[in-house]
């Protein structure tokens, strides 16, 4: 595979090329665009307008992303070199008598939603979703029930969505699985379809998850010391007296996204020995990469300084730490940085690139492998 910039799979223009006769038959007989074929993805678009860009969600992609016209047609063509197996989001840029304006593929009905809308998903060659993240009918599901937590830690009410699985056997204890910016795992990842099927298909043992959703995400994820108190002396404590958990540290497991991956390993440093698992996914572990982009942005300073302490005195906070982010994002160079580092306390440490992007289906893909990577033992 051919590298891009900083180590990254290259995305280059392809040397394809599409008639105006072609792409109306195409349209005309409901042929998917991008037109996905072993190695390239040719992007299109229809209209009479002056300029087409495609707008990616990740790096590693050339800068010009500018379609080319096709003939005297209203037809636009970006054909790109893409690996196999690559999941891309994308929006596209439009130049028109109306000004520049950014919307989702109109060709594409293939999108993914976000907290902040939806993008446009190309699913390059040889990409498939797991199993486990797809809904069948014939497969248990857990149940819900919120839990409110009084917090000292907060000096609020924080209510917990807690996921409990279906099929339990008395007498049986379970790992718990606490999950940062909860809501959004359920909203856009698939987090209770994927735990179904896991643990219908016997992959991972009858598991409990406790979705949490922070006050100030920013703030409170960024090694806030609350947030490791609440997790740690309120919602885990209350948890295991009132559930059928292991309640030792090989049953509890700490997971997190992008600032929620920060906040498992500042919380878990913050208790070490507490929290036997890790789930590490796309980290914002700024300054954790040699080479890495200077965030600079005043978000980022606290996450900064966490991280460079942590540099600075790595101890091991967990026994095992699953670690994945996508190849194509910016943030890839920091996590490749962290784990050398966390291998190098005793963890063990499991790291997985994905060809995707900074988003919650590359998060949920990766589940399917962490699960039970985590919570078997063996």
């Amino acid at each position: 595979m051919i590298e891009g910039p900083r180590g990254l799979p290259a995305v280059l223009r392809a040397e394809r090329s599409f008639t105006t006769e072609e792409l109306d038959a195409r349209r005309a007989e409901g042929g998917a665009f991008p037109i996905v074929e072993p190695g390239v993805c040719t992007f299109a678009y229809v209209g009479p307008v002056e300029a087409v860009r495609l707008v990616h969600f990740g790096v590693g992609l050339p800068d010009d992303l500018s379609f080319e016209p096709v003939d005297d047609s209203e037809w636009w063509v970006l054909p790109l070199a893409v690996p196999d197996g690559s999941r891309v989001e994308y929006k596209l840029e439009v130049l028109d008598s109306w000004g520049h304006h950014l919307d989702n593929d109109a060709l594409n009905p293939n999108v993914a939603t976000n907290p902040f809308g939806a993008n446009s998903v190309c699913e390059a060659h040889g990409y498939e979703p797991p199993l486990c993240a797809s809904y069948a009918d014939d497969v248990p599901r857990g149940t819900f029930r919120e839990v409110q937590v009084s917090s000292a830690a907060f000096g609020r009410d924080v209510t917990v969505t807690v996921y409990e699985p279906a099929a339990f056997a008395n007498g049986e204890r379970a790992p718990l699985v606490v999950v940062h910016d909860g809501g959004d795992y359920l909203r856009y990842a698939s987090a209770s379809t994927v735990l179904d099927n896991l643990i219908q298909g016997d992959v991972i043992p009858p598991t409990f998850a406790a979705f949490v959703q922070p006050g100030e995400r920013l703030g409170e994820y960024a090694d806030d010391p609350r947030h490791a108190t609440f997790l740690t002396d309120e919602l885990v404590p209350r948890l295991e007296a009132e559930l059928p958990l292991i309640g030792s540290p090989n049953g509890r497991c700490l997971m997190g996204a992008s600032f929620g991956a920060v906040a498992s390993l500042a919380a878990a440093r913050r208790a070490p020995g507490t929290y036997g698992r890790l789930l590490l996914q796309s980290g914002s572990f700024a300054s954790a990469g040699v080479g890495c982009r200077r965030r600079a942005e005043p978000l980022w300073r606290p996450v900064r300084r966490f991280v460079q302490d942590y540099l600075a005195d790595p101890v091991a906070v967990a026994e095992k730490a699953f670690v994945s982010c996508g190849a194509f994002e910016s943030l890839i160079c920091e996590n490749r940085g962290l784990v050398p580092v966390l291998r190098a306390t005793g963890m063990e440490v499991n790291f997985v690139e994905t060809l995707d992007g900074h988003n919650w289906v590359c998060w949920r893909d990766s589940l399917a492998i962490a699960l039970p990577w985590l919570l078997v033992d063996g």
